[in-house]
């Protein structure tokens, strides 16, 4: 397996970590016959070798001894390599649907977004041209593969053998003769799953795949196989499935759930690396889950389909086939917009189930709906004032439902908050929460006020203990407390962690408690000339009202020798001032010209709040709404516009049309997508309504 393997110069390869080193230790792990070990070096592979679907040098050194190691008769675990080949192979090609991965409109993104992990090397298109070409040299190996004596291999072959092998007309006649043969459920689907991807990607002459695929939707293949033909054939040819869609794929659910079986698999101590996590939060019916979650990726944008589909999930007995319908409208939600309240509520209904994981499913997803979990909160609330948590153990902290409660701004989570608030420590996310309360949160104020003075000046978590508290007093523009936020920006140490932060986020909740925070001005004067001057001066101008002393500050901010970020703070200083910032509109109309989309959308809602003249406006805000993440920003100043953003209306209709949502992408999710996304929605309908 290994031969020449010491004749690789490794030390002189690369992998995500710098040198490959210690790629031939993690090759002989895979051989290793302890499982932990075998796992261990799986893990590593994928977190070095492979990181993130990188190809380097050592990867493409790797690939003739992963061969030899998928080929081994009898080593065990040699499914998982099977699969990092073919991970290895495509990578760059997309998923299963077809998808490509890359960054976001003209590679610009949100703020916080990061491109990749630590060490992350450009291995560039040729290392993965090259490891495409390798994986596709040994693909004749898949072919014994796939009547392999170890059922993990021969599921984990199929879709590797279509990926790769040369003879398209070969692969799919040996798929459709496993198909006969094999006798393991789990390798019949994967086999049906390799017949929806060879449909796919060979398109005209895939027509035999989808014939086969029709053939088995139908009696009498069991309901499994049924379930993973229709979600196969719903994503290589839509219109032939059958009408009667929704109700044939949740009869077939029920029958299913009535023949399940427990599984065979051995019960496996995992080590602790992401793998063995994975394993460990596996779901009760994980083949259950994929059949479904197939089906639902495919229907994509049908969301009445899918709906529809939910809800005879959730009706259904088992606690597995209800958990697998929460975590399928994750998905869902996340990128789709529709109408949700019905499977909302019934979500909310799992909440009363024994079963700690269904509740923890439900929870979870509650957690990242905001407003759209209303139809959940009389479920939410019960859960609450019960004081048992999602995990069934009583307590006292922000648990995920409280955090839920709060978030779709439900006053009942108000008692539980000032409860947290009160208790021997307070969970940082607290204060954020608190924010989605609006005024109902208003009798927590000093209770917000009293944990602020407790916190200690020169600690390391000073800044992470202060922001969140800051921030629910700014939203609740609790003025009583400038003593306490006083206290930090007198007290705390130069040398502090994060100080510049801590002093930022100190500054805005002065700014927002406006002429209440007068006992600031002093304070807020002297920091007029240090690293944090746009702050302190957009802090002065909102207590004080002086544009004059701010004035100079921010203009100097927008000189060339600041960075973008600067830039962009003092340009929304700049516009919140109005019309007396006048002398600022030459810089600001220089900035619309910037090659950053976040300063040049800044800089254009300034002119518009100083000068309102929409004319250096209007095409900023059209180039601009090709980043999906400053069309937030676009739309709110739009509100502000009126009739005056009458020519790119035409953007907030066609907006209000799309049925994904604004920020959905392959690959990923931000906690706070959907929130963003129902806010873009309801200014829409404002601008088209004012308009």
């Amino acid at each position: 397996m290994f031969r020449g393997i010491d004749e690789v110069d490794w030390a002189s390869l690369e992998h995500a970590y710098g040198s490959a080193a210690d790629v031939p230790e993690l090759l002989r792990g895979l051989a290793s016959p302890l499982p932990h070990e075998r796992e261990t070096a799986l893990d590593g592979m994928y977190g070095a070798v492979h990181h993130q679907g990188d190809v380097y040098d050592s990867t493409l050194a790797s690939i003739p001894f992963l061969f030899a190691l998928a080929g081994h008769a009898g080593l065990p675990d040699r499914g998982g390599i099977v699969e990092l080949l073919a991970s290895i192979g495509g990578s760059g090609d997309g998923d299963a649907f077809g998808e490509t991965t890359g960054g976001g409109e003209d590679g610009e993104h949100g703020p916080g977004r990061d491109g990749g992990g630590p060490g992350t090397v450009d291995s560039g298109n040729d290392n993965r041209v090259m490891a495409r070409a390798a994986v596709r040299s040994g693909a004749a190996v898949f072919v014994d593969l796939v009547t392999d004596g170890d059922p993990e291999v021969r599921r984990a072959a199929p879709s590797a053998l279509v990926r790769f092998h040369g003879e398209p007309p070969r692969a799919l006649a040996l798929l459709s003769e496993r198909l006969r043969d094999e006798q393991e459920d789990g390798v019949r689907l994967a086999l049906v799953e390799a017949l929806g991807l060879f449909a796919r990607l060979h398109g005209g002459s895939g027509a035999p795949a989808v014939d086969c695929l029709v053939s088995l939707c139908g009696p009498p293949h069991d309901p499994g196989l049924r379930l993973a033909a229709l979600g196969q054939l719903a994503s290589c040819a839509l219109d032939r499935l059958p009408a009667d869609l929704v109700p044939t794929v949740v009869a077939l659910l029920h029958t299913r759930s009535q023949r399940i079986r427990p599984s065979r698999e051995p019960v496996r101590t995992s080590s602790d690396t992401l793998i063995g996590s994975l394993r460990r939060i596996r779901p009760a019916d994980e083949e259950g889950a994929q059949l479904l979650r197939t089906l639902h990726k495919a229907l994509g944008a049908r969301t009445a389909d899918r709906i529809a589909l939910l809800e005879g999930q959730l009706s259904c007995r088992t606690t597995a086939d209800r958990c697998n319908a929460v975590w399928m409208s994750a998905g869902l939600f996340r990128e789709w917009r529709g109408a949700y309240e019905e499977p909302v509520a019934l979500i909310g209904e799992q909440l009363g189930s024994d079963e700690v994981r269904l509740r923890c499913a439900a929870v979870s997803v509650l957690e990242f709906l905001f407003t759209l979990a209303a139809p959940a909160a009389d479920r939410l609330a019960t859960l609450v004032e019960s004081r048992t948590d999602s995990r069934g153990r009583g307590s006292a902290t922000l648990h995920r439902p409280l955090k839920a409660l709060a978030r779709c701004g439900d006053a009942r989570a108000v008692p539980a908050l000032a409860e947290v608030l009160r208790g021997p420590s307070v969970p940082n996310e607290t204060g954020y929460t608190i924010g989605f309360l609006g005024a109902a949160a208003a009798p927590l104020a000093p209770l917000l006020r009293e944990r602020l003075a407790e916190v200690p000046l020169g600690s390391v978590d000073t800044y992470d203990r202060a922001a969140p508290l800051l921030s629910g007093l700014a939203t609740l523009r609790h003025s009583a407390a400038v003593p306490d936020v006083l206290r930090l920006l007198h007290g705390t140490p130069r040398e502090l962690r994060l100080r510049d932060a801590l002093v930022k986020a100190l500054a805005g909740t002065l700014a927002a408690f406006g002429p209440g925070a007068r006992e600031a001005v002093p304070t807020l004067r002297g920091l007029l000339t240090g690293g944090n001057a746009v702050a302190a001066a957009d802090a002065l101008r909102s207590v004080e009202g002086d544009v004059e002393a701010v004035l100079p500050v921010l203009l100097g901010a927008l000189g060339p020798e600041r960075d973008a970020g600067s830039r962009r703070a003092a340009a929304e200083a700049l516009g919140r001032t109005g019309p007396a910032a006048a002398p600022a509109l030459p810089a600001l109309r220089r900035l619309t010209g910037s090659g950053d989309v976040w300063e040049r959308t800044a800089a254009a809602c300034a002119l518009w709040d100083i000068a309102g003249d929409p004319e250096p406006v209007l095409p900023v805000f059209r180039e601009a709404w090709r980043n999906p993440y400053t069309r937030g920003t676009v739309t709110a100043c739009l509100v502000r516009m009126d009739d005056a953003g009458a020519p790119v209306h035409d953007l907030i209709r066609t907006e209000l049309t799309s049925p994904r949502r604004h920020r959905a992408r392959s690959g990923g999710h931000g906690s706070h997508d959907v929130l963003d996304d129902e806010r873009l929605l309801r200014d829409c309908r404002t601008v088209l309504r004012s308009g």
